[in-house]
């Protein structure tokens, strides 16, 4: 039996991500900061591990615990939806450490692992607004973007010890976690600027009517992570979700 660490597992894609695989018959690490926050059903192939990305610590410990990773999924990360005027240095540095360098961390934690079983396949959840210039997304979309120039990178000098790396990119999925969060960052007490209310307004009301077609459900990541995880002719850049397809095509 294979077993897969997917990070950022309380809610949304990650949860559903480790349901898949359950009920694929692989054996489950389901990685979240607060072990206690998460409602994963009991299962004897699923373990629930605490692990914060941004601590070495944590990751050390994780990593550790779940002895044999066939499969690592990155999956955890923060949103951000703010004009660049009205992000302050200490979020876009938080993005930054939730979105990509506890990937690049987690990636360095289990990669000598696999090169010593020559197998292994990392995967990494990006963003669909990498496929386009979106206003108020500046900062997270950068986090997002590196992900997947990274894993682009990434890909040839894992493929020497056997093992694939392969990006997927969900799309929009309003009834996501994230959107609740970007929502409340922006309207909320998230310091947006004044100045920008107005574009503001325009801006949401046109990504809610992007929204109002098929849209992403964590359903689709979860199998398009499956995909990546398993499929050796998966493509480099994995779309997940009708809009994301869309997107992805040009459409």
């Amino acid at each position: 039996m294979q077993t897969v660490l997917i990070t950022g597992c309380s809610t949304g894609f990650g949860r559903e991500a480790a349901l898949h695989f359950l009920e694929k018959g692989w054996s489950v690490v389901a990685t979240m900061r607060n072990p206690a926050a998460g409602d994963l059903p009991a299962s004897d192939h699923l373990r629930v591990l605490p692990l914060d990305v941004t601590d070495p610590d944590s990751i050390a410990e994780a990593v550790a615990a779940a002895g044999r990773i066939d499969v690592l999924v990155n999956n955890a990360g923060i949103g951000w939806l703010n004009a660049i005027e009205g992000t302050p240095m200490e979020a876009t540095r938080r993005v930054f450490e939730a979105n990509l360098f506890g990937a690049i961390a987690m990636m360095q934690a289990v990669l000598p692992g696999m090169r010593a079983q020559r197998s292994g396949v990392i995967v990494n959840v990006s963003s669909s607004s990498t496929y386009k210039p979106l206003p108020l997304l500046s900062v997270y979309r950068a986090s997002k973007a590196a992900m997947n120039a990274l894993t682009e990178s990434a890909a040839p000098e894992l493929a020497e010890f056997g093992i694939r790396a392969r990006v997927v990119l969900p799309g929009m999925a309003p009834s996501t976690a994230f959107a609740a969060n970007a929502q409340e960052q922006v309207f909320g007490a998230g310091g947006f600027p004044e100045a920008y209310a107005d574009f503001t307004q325009r801006t949401m009301a046109a990504l809610h009517a992007a929204t109002a077609g098929p849209v992403t459900v964590a359903r689709d990541v979860a199998e398009a992570v499956y995909r990546a995880a398993t499929d050796p002719a998966c493509p480099m850049l994995l779309p997940a979700g009708p809009d994301a397809v869309a997107w992805a095509t040009g459409e």
